[in-house]
């Protein structure tokens, strides 16, 4: 199993940025439809804890089905469990969660990699993950 190297994973997280702040329009634009003005406190507040847990769902969904989200499908890596156990839920969220506050805390959580042994994310050091390269599968011609 080899690690992706970091310009292939910071390429994957624009890749994936870009395609969530397609989602998040789509879910605030229908927010605002349904509720309204989202500018005071507690429907601001709303409003970003369903952004966050429908990303969450995203993520975790795409995990558990198949490792990979639509950008680590296009930048060929896969989601898998350092045990070889298959992914469970609990695991996946408590990723996403971890991930989340790695991310609020400038980014730590991420920046942790540079300086781990083997290059894993601080949320994957902690809920027994890691990002693999998958292999180029090419169409056989029959």
């Amino acid at each position: 199993m080899t690690s992706p190297n970091i310009l292939k994973r910071l390429a994957a997280c624009f890749y994936e940025l870009l395609l969530l702040i397609a989602i998040w329009l789509i879910i605030a634009g229908v927010f605002i439809a349904i509720f309204g003005d989202a500018t005071h406190e507690l429907k601001r507040l709303f409003l970003q804890l369903l952004l966050w847990t429908l990303t969450g769902a995203y993520f975790v969904w795409c995990w558990k089905k198949t490792g990979q989200t639509l950008a680590m499908k296009t930048w060929k890596m896969q989601l898998v469990s350092r045990s070889g156990q298959p992914l469970s839920y609990e695991q996946l969220i408590m990723r996403y969660a971890l991930a989340s506050i790695g991310l609020v805390a400038a980014g730590a959580g991420f920046w942790w990699m540079i300086f781990d042994r083997e290059h894993l994310f601080l949320h994957d050091r902690l809920t027994g993950c890691c990002v693999i390269s998958t292999p180029d599968i090419k169409a056989s011609t029959h």
